[in-house]
């Protein structure tokens, strides 16, 4: 008994072994993977008596179901042939001496170890069989009443596949008669004695449509060009999350600045360049070039520049209107810039390599002609004056 419920245990296992590896396949309707089949062979005691001598034939018929592409179910039905004694006791008056109906379940071994599809033209596989059913001896009613008995049965079907829907198969098994064969009071056994072996050969037909198959459709090529796509763009994705990251906080530092900032008093910074303190113009009359008296407080405003910055210089550009002839404009010019480079000089003690005079020739510079008789002193450094004013 309890080798009934280790291979049903095993049975079960393997059941639902395969079907989480069913998913691999086409989903079949209730119609599909139907089989009907007929045998003939023979039976005999597997051990009492002569093996050959007490052997006789045997007929079969069973349906078939298989649930999935390693686990099916069905039922069968084998006729002993009343064509000889068993024991020199048994004397039927049928056409049979002994009969068994029983339940099966099957495990395919070539589905079980191999990948489903891996040979779809097959020609050849293997079953595992285990069942029990009902057994029955036939005696006429002058020797005594029929036996019946609860037996078990494992054998192995050997299939053959000519097409796609007809298998030819060897089917040998072993039956054993569970009760040990009238005798009382006993507990069910396996017993060799209480046993036949029975081997028969058939045909079995396939109906409704076996297991589909899904094959991948797809390119090598293409598959193998989408998964370096997606490879480059997971490292976009890590790289953009970086950078975000980054830029996240510098955005957090950013709004800490920008609140710390709106929390101070408001702060106006005013920065004047005076180049105007910087140049001083000497203007001079119409055909003269010594500085006039009106002017010479511009020329000591330059020499006071230059005494209060040492590092400073000053360039003196003389310059002329356009009134009289030109050959005289450019020589009052230059002797205009050489008249306040030697005031410079002389009066206010300046020294000479400090001070460059130019003469400019006729200036354009005013539109009023009379300012253009001018010698305008540049100082080379400007002054930067810078005002803070808080709020």
């Amino acid at each position: 008994m309890k080798k009934i419920i280790l291979a049903a245990a095993v049975l079960a296992g393997t059941a639902a072994s395969m079907s989480a590896q069913e998913l691999t396949l086409q989903k079949p309707s209730f119609g599909d993977n139907w089989s009907i089949g007929v045998e003939g062979g023979v039976t005999t005691p597997l051990t009492q008596g002569p093996f050959f001598g007490n052997m006789r034939g045997l007929v079969g018929l069973h349906v078939q179901k298989q649930l999935t592409p390693v686990f099916g179910l069905g039922v069968e039905g084998l006729w002993g042939i009343n064509t000889s004694n068993w024991k020199g006791s048994q004397h039927s008056s049928l056409a049979f001496d002994s009969s068994y109906v029983g339940a099966y379940g099957s495990v395919n071994l070539w589905n079980l170890f191999l990948p489903y599809g891996a040979q779809p033209n097959r020609v050849f596989d293997m079953d595992v069989v285990a069942g029990a059913g009902w057994g029955h001896l036939y005696y006429q009613k002058s020797e005594g009443h029929d036996w019946n008995s609860f037996d078990t049965k494992v054998g192995l079907n050997f299939n053959f596949y000519p097409c796609k829907n007809v298998a030819i198969q060897i089917k040998p098994s072993v039956i054993w008669d569970m009760s040990d064969s009238h005798t009382k009071n006993s507990s069910a056994s396996y017993n060799g004695h209480n046993a036949t072996f029975n081997l028969t050969a058939g045909v079995s037909v396939l109906l409704g449509n076996g297991f589909t198959y899904l094959e991948p459709n797809y390119n090598l090529d293409e598959l193998a060009a989408l998964n370096a796509q997606v490879n480059a763009l997971r490292g976009d994705l890590d790289a953009a999350s970086v950078a975000l990251a980054a830029t996240t906080a510098d955005n957090a530092a950013l709004a800490a600045q920008l609140e710390a900032c709106q929390n101070q008093a408001p702060v106006v910074v005013k920065q004047n360049t005076d180049i105007l303190s910087t140049v001083r113009y000497v203007n001079f009359a119409l055909g003269r070039y010594n500085v006039p008296a009106d002017q010479q407080p511009n020329v000591a405003a330059v020499a006071s520049y230059l005494k209060n910055h040492p590092e400073a210089k000053v360039v003196v550009k003389g310059y002329a209107s356009q009134d009289g002839p030109e050959d005289v404009n450019i020589r009052l010019a230059n002797q205009r810039a050489e008249s306040v480079k030697n005031m410079l000089i002389n009066k206010y003690g300046i020294k000479a390599d400090r001070i460059q005079a130019e003469g400019q020739g006729i200036g354009h510079m005013f539109e009023e002609e009379s300012w253009n008789r001018v010698a305008v002193c540049i100082l080379d450094n400007a002054p930067v004056t810078t005002t803070t004013v808080s709020k």
